[in-house]
């Protein structure tokens, strides 16, 4: 996250240079990515947004001691109407990514391609174009994609079969996939009525991001395309509660579960990566490793982790060695 970076520098740690950031969120120069477009109301009794992401933010402030993955913020493409327009936003905006940041400082930043979702034949296209063409690392897709402005209920998460043609193609590339959160449609907001802050990032976001997350799993797709995928804010609480939702699925009605042929458990040690991004403590950090394994565990680049007693081995791979294995960057000894 590209928010609340600013540190006094009043603890006394060793400051550790050379981490890598796999969630650097920022805005899009052609429309207001961190809101519907067209703008329509989004949170249940609250008028406007909680955030809002300008281009880039602060991390031109950072470049002398991180490597930077930046992405499109949410809702972003996921967020626009119309097929064509969401097409045309996701290419130039991954044109502009491109040639304002990654161009320039082609040692500090990477970044997470945005695809239009409402057309998976076309993300896939522009996936492998931006991939091939211009360096992007993988792809970060914001949540459920909205299909019909006029009807908030039209919409599709990844599990849909429709969704196929785009997995195969980061298979086939061998790319990760970062899932990132977003707001509810606001007619599932009746849990958080009254209470309109919980919808994002307090609350709302991870159980949105972590259901997704299951729905992915249950589906079987990750049987026939073995991708990827990167979830934020240790995995989105899932380390924690995986366990339970395997052992409850097994209870429950037959047939019920999805086509997946593996545990959930399975799935998320085997095809999920997560990062540390807007979490600051410690005992969940050590949660999500414990579920995970170190291996599959990434740093987001601020400083609290710097103090953190932990070994330096640990230390030295989520904050920037688990990232250099994902995406095949050079190591210090290349």
């Amino acid at each position: 996250m590209a928010m609340n970076r600013e540190t006094t520098r009043s603890i006394p740690v060793v400051r550790r240079t050379g981490k890598i950031a796999l969630e650097e969120a920022m805005g899009s120069p052609l429309f207001a990515a961190h809101q519907n477009y067209p703008p329509r109301p989004v949170i249940k009794d609250l008028d406007g947004l909680p955030f809002s992401t300008e281009f880039l933010a602060d991390v031109e402030s950072r470049l002398d001691d991180v490597e930077l993955r930046l992405n499109l913020t949410s809702p972003g493409i996921e967020g626009v109407s119309g097929t064509e327009t969401a097409i045309y936003f996701a290419r130039e905006t991954n044109n502009a990514i491109y040639n304002k940041y990654v161009r320039t400082y082609p040692d500090r930043f990477g970044f997470f391609a945005c695809v239009a979702m409402h057309d998976p034949e076309e993300a896939a296209k522009e996936l492998e174009r931006a991939v091939s063409q211009l360096g992007a690392k993988g792809a970060l897709i914001n949540g459920f994609t909205n299909l019909d402005d006029r009807d908030e209920k039209k919409l599709r998460y990844l599990d849909a079969p429709e969704c196929e043609p785009f997995l195969k193609m980061l298979h086939q590339l061998q790319v990760p996939l970062y899932i990132h959160p977003r707001l509810l449609p606001v007619h599932q907001q009746v849990l958080y009525s009254q209470y309109p802050n919980l919808v994002s990032a307090s609350y709302g976001f991870g159980a949105e991001c972590a259901g997704h997350a299951l729905r992915i799993m249950c589906s079987g797709i990750l049987d026939k395309y073995p991708v990827t995928i990167i979830l934020g804010l240790c995995a989105e609480a899932l380390p924690f509660i995986i366990h339970r939702a395997d052992q409850r699925m097994k209870i429950g009605t037959p047939g019920t579960n999805g086509a997946h042929n593996h545990s959930l458990m399975h799935y998320s040690q085997n095809h999920f990566h997560a990062t540390l991004a807007g979490v600051r403590r410690y005992s969940t950090m050590k949660n999500t490793i414990e579920g995970l394994g170190e291996s599959r565990s990434n740093e987001d680049a601020v400083d609290w982790f710097d103090g953190l007693e932990v070994n330096e081995s640990t230390r030295m791979a989520i904050a920037a060695g688990n990232a250099t294995r994902l995406f095949g960057l050079p190591t210090m000894a290349d």
